[in-house]
């Protein structure tokens, strides 16, 4: 492990930092790779450092995020800069402005360096930090009236720095982990199941479905046949229970800190390994 002090540089829906204790806690003792195919903030990658890491996500706007980071660093701070500088004036209207330029470079597929630093200005000033597209794909989450820095320098540095050694892939969860060896440890975070049948929670235009989620317990079969470490955590519910059923199984009381309603802030999480 690297003993680096870094935090991840956006606020993710269901980042993984309040059950980083215990995940750290479950984690094999000696493993080969580490992969984790759904990265979002990255808060479990971060805090465990790996040496030898592969991350991958759907999202091509986040990739480009991490990418910028690794390869750009002092050019996307320059740009992000600028962006924090000019919103002091109309905080708002220049929140929607950015946004909608934000969504106008999606449409074009203008995944770049403006684009990068468009996301996290808007991810450190929309509602909770939430990434939300509408049936187009195009983020549409409202302004949160912060006056915050989008960034912090250090961090984004030792980000850099550290993303170095990781391979960072762009695609599907399955893609992801073809090459997955004995030894290996995928932690895997997918968008959550639906705590009921009227609710779902997706992050990308293609959502996150009940099939999906099927699939994922075979790779988690196949994975587990090759010899890999496999951890994945969810929502605690009966359909995710019986998915995992031959599996270890940790139950962790959270607060949802996204949900308006404070009176259903408050559930449990699971913590699923083959080992």
């Amino acid at each position: 492990m690297i003993d680096n002090n870094i935090s991840p540089f956006i606020k993710w829906a269901g980042g993984k930092r309040q059950l980083l204790p215990y995940i750290k806690e479950k984690m094999p003792l000696k493993y080969k790779n580490y992969i984790e195919p759904f990265i979002g903030g990255g808060a479990v990658l971060f805090g465990i450092t790996p040496d030898k890491a592969i991350i991958n996500d759907i999202n091509k706007a986040l990739i480009n995020v991490y990418n910028q980071i690794k390869y750009n660093p002092i050019e996307l701070m320059d740009f992000l800069s600028k962006i924090d500088i000019q919103s002091d004036v109309e905080p708002k209207e220049y929140y929607y402005k950015k946004r909608e330029i934000f969504n106008d470079k999606i449409m074009k597929s203008e995944y770049d360096i403006e684009l990068a630093s468009l996301f996290i200005y808007l991810n450190k000033h929309c509602f909770n930090g939430l990434y939300r597209v509408n049936s187009k794909g195009l983020f549409n989450v409202p302004f949160n009236n912060s006056l915050a820095k989008s960034f912090n320098e250090d961090n984004i540095k030792a980000v850099s720095r550290y993303l170095q050694k990781v391979t960072i892939l762009e695609g599907d969860f399955e893609v992801a982990c073809q090459n997955a060896q004995e030894g290996d440890f995928i932690f895997l975070d997918s968008p959550y199941a639906p705590l009921n049948d009227n609710s779902f929670e997706a992050y990308t235009k293609e959502g996150f479905d009940i099939e999906s989620h099927k699939r994922l317990a075979i790779l988690f079969d196949r994975l587990t046949k090759k010899g890999c470490f496999c951890m994945l955590t969810n929502h605690n519910t009966v359909f995710i229970e019986d998915l995992y059923k031959n599996y270890s199984r940790e139950v962790i009381k959270v607060r949802r800190y996204i949900n308006s309603d404070a009176n259903n802030r408050k559930g449990e999480e699971v913590i699923i390994t083959n080992y």
